[in-house]
Formats: C-alpha cells, sequence, structure tokens
C-alpha cells in the first residue's frame, strides 16, 4: 500500500471518529488532521475539503453495512446488523441525513449508494421489484434511526415490537 493510500485511509478514520462524536457542524479538517497524527495542511493534500472526507466516510459506512448484511443469515439477524451499525454511528448519520438535504453532492452520492442497496435486496429477495426494495430499504433504515434516537419509544412503541416488526417485513420480503 502506498505512504499516500494509508495517509488517506489514517485520515478517513480519524474522520469517521470526529464525525461521529461531533457531528459534522462541529468537526474540523485541523482536528481531523491532527487525530491522524498528522500537520493539519497535510488534510489538504488527501482531500479537497471537509465534505469530500465526509463522503469518503459515508461511502466506507455503507460498504461495511452491505457487506455485514450480506453476511447476515436471517431477517433476525439483518436487524441485529442495521441497528447496531446505526447505533454505533448515531451523529454520523444525523449529519448524513442533514447534509443529504442540503449538498447535492451528498445526495447524489447516497441515491448512488441506495441504488446498490436497491440491486442487493432485489438479489436477496427476487419478489422485490425496484420499487419495493426501496421501499423497503427506507423503511427499514428510518426505523433504525427511530430507534437508535428514542423516537419510537418516545411516541409509546416500545423498542421489542417495533424490531419485531422490522423482521416481520424482511421475512415478508422474502417469502414474496
Amino acid at each position: 500500500m502506498t505512504d499516500r493510500k494509508q495517509g488517506a485511509q489514517r485520515l478517513i478514520a480519524a474522520a469517521r471518529l470526529e464525525f461521529n462524536e461531533k457531528g459534522f457542524e462541529g468537526t474540523h479538517t485541523n482536528a481531523i488532521a491532527r487525530r491522524a497524527g498528522f500537520a493539519p495542511q497535510t488534510f489538504y493534500r488527501h482531500f479537497a475539503d471537509k465534505l469530500a472526507i465526509f463522503l469518503a466516510v459515508y461511502r466506507l459506512w455503507a460498504e461495511e453495512e452491505n457487506e455485514a448484511l450480506s453476511s447476515a443469515t436471517s431477517p433476525d439477524q439483518m436487524v441485529d446488523v442495521l441497528l447496531r451499525h446505526h447505533a454505533s454511528h448515531r451523529l454520523f448519520r444525523r449529519a448524513l441525513r442533514y447534509l443529504t438535504n442540503r449538498e447535492a453532492e451528498v445526495a447524489r452520492v447516497r441515491a448512488h449508494s441506495r441504488q446498490s442497496q436497491m440491486a442487493a435486496a432485489m438479489a436477496r429477495f427476487p419478489a422485490l421489484d425496484p420499487t419495493k426494495a426501496l421501499l423497503l430499504i427506507l423503511t427499514l433504515e428510518r426505523l433504525s434511526d427511530g430507534l437508535i434516537e428514542g423516537e419510537i419509544e418516545a411516541c409509546g412503541i416500545s423498542a421489542a415490537a417495533t424490531r419485531a416488526a422490522m423482521v416481520d417485513l424482511l421475512e415478508k420480503a422474502r417469502l414474496g
């Protein structure tokens, strides 16, 4: 692996921690560089700006989620993967939702990622067409975020009931 690639990977790892601890607005490129063990100006040798590294972190996050989901052998395990992954990246997810609505580049990259998710869902659940695959993805994603943020329980719905409903959605998708 080249020094340049290693440097970028260290910055991405540091940015991931920063974004998850401080959100997008609270994260600064100097802090990312220092956390990665670099002088602040080194950041700009690898990334144009904070948004560029945020997108690199998102791509890695999405790839890890897809890999974890593909190794899950049941709807129950898939829900566990989603909830764990969303919980461990709570502030990052919040920033992602915010930026998707405000930055065209984030919306474009996220749409591309969604298309990959749809293809994976249709491969796993052949009864799904693109519309149903996207609806399933968006529903599970929103429910995961709602559980992690405490929004669902604040409405009087238990986490256990919501989790069971998520498993049921995946079972229905599997059965067609």
